[in-house]
């Protein structure tokens, strides 16, 4: 193995974070996290004293119990992941010729079934923003093509006008890995986004010239946690006691889809899953949902 030298580990961090956004397409909160996951372990080797020639697998064996004392399992199994895919990529580019990494088990995670709104509710939330004027026109817009298509809450902010062709009913996402896919839109979203584009979009693009679709008050693009906090509020007055976040309208999206006879494959599609085993937790909730209704239909239940 050759030697670590405690002044390079930081600059390989940087190295390794650059070529997971580069080469990897890994998207820039996955680097973020695995950014502070290394760096904790550097902090660890720091504080034992231990040079970084000696990192071996009792040496990782022992930050990792470390960590199993403050941390989830999934926050653990997450920094598992970043040090084994670091080590690895030392070997990659031969820094080091053994990687000490590579029999840390990844502790399996038990997928949460993900909170949802039903139908009623997605109305009522749907219903709050006025027609009558450009913010309410907008919001409408925003939350009704959420709910249309599934997409990231990181996703609906970076939409440019030239991703939305209305004539079609589709719009062109830019995913995760800066993948792109097309996701179909219904008829009252082609609705009230053509509402919006020709009513009140002109009233926010205060350079006259903005690509994006959605623009704040400032004539910027919308950011997430705006959005989030404009979605909180109308689920407020919408007098939705549940906890609601843009990934739950993206939740109840596939779930509804599943329910009313969509195919697997399709909504893995829709929603831009690499892996369909990723959508399959959706496929659980439609069991759950399936449970209910024979609880409450069914004359011997």
């Amino acid at each position: 193995m050759k030697l670590l030298q405690t002044n390079n580990m930081s600059d390989l961090i940087d190295q390794f974070l650059n070529y997971m956004r580069i080469e990897r397409g890994v998207s820039e909160n996955t680097i973020e996290a695995y950014g502070r996951d290394l760096r904790g372990l550097i902090d660890f080797i720091e504080k034992e004293g231990i040079p970084c020639q000696k990192i071996n697998i009792h040496l990782l064996s022992n930050y990792i119990a470390y960590l199993s004392k403050r941390l989830s399992r999934r926050s653990l199994a997450r920094n598992i992941s970043a040090i084994r895919t670091f080590f690895k990529f030392l070997v990659l580019e031969g820094v080091i010729e053994e990687n000490p990494a590579r029999f840390l088990e990844v502790p399996k995670v038990s997928k949460t079934l993900p909170g949802i709104l039903n139908e009623h509710e997605i109305e009522l939330l749907l219903n709050q923003p006025s027609d009558s004027t450009p913010i309410g026109i907008r919001d409408k817009a925003m939350i009704e093509l959420l709910y249309a298509t599934g997409v990231r809450v990181s996703e609906l902010v970076h939409l440019r006008i030239s991703d939305v062709d209305l004539s079609v009913g589709y719009i062109k996402v830019k995913g995760k890995g800066s993948k792109e896919r097309f996701v179909p839109i219904g008829e009252k979203a082609v609705s009230v986004l053509k509402e919006y584009i020709n009513k009140a979009r002109s009233k926010f693009d205060k350079k006259k010239g903005s690509p994006y679709l959605f623009l704040n008050n400032r004539g910027k693009p919308f950011s997430r946690q705006g959005f989030w906090k404009m979605l909180k509020s109308y689920a407020k007055k919408a007098g939705i006691k549940k906890r609601i976040t843009p990934h739950i309208i993206r939740h109840s999206f596939a779930t509804h889809l599943l329910k009313n006879g969509a195919d697997l494959r399709s909504v893995q599609m829709m929603l831009g899953h690499s892996d369909i085993s990723t959508t399959q937790i959706y496929t659980h909730i439609d069991r759950s949902y399936l449970k209910e209704v024979y609880n409450r239909c069914h004359p011997r239940a």
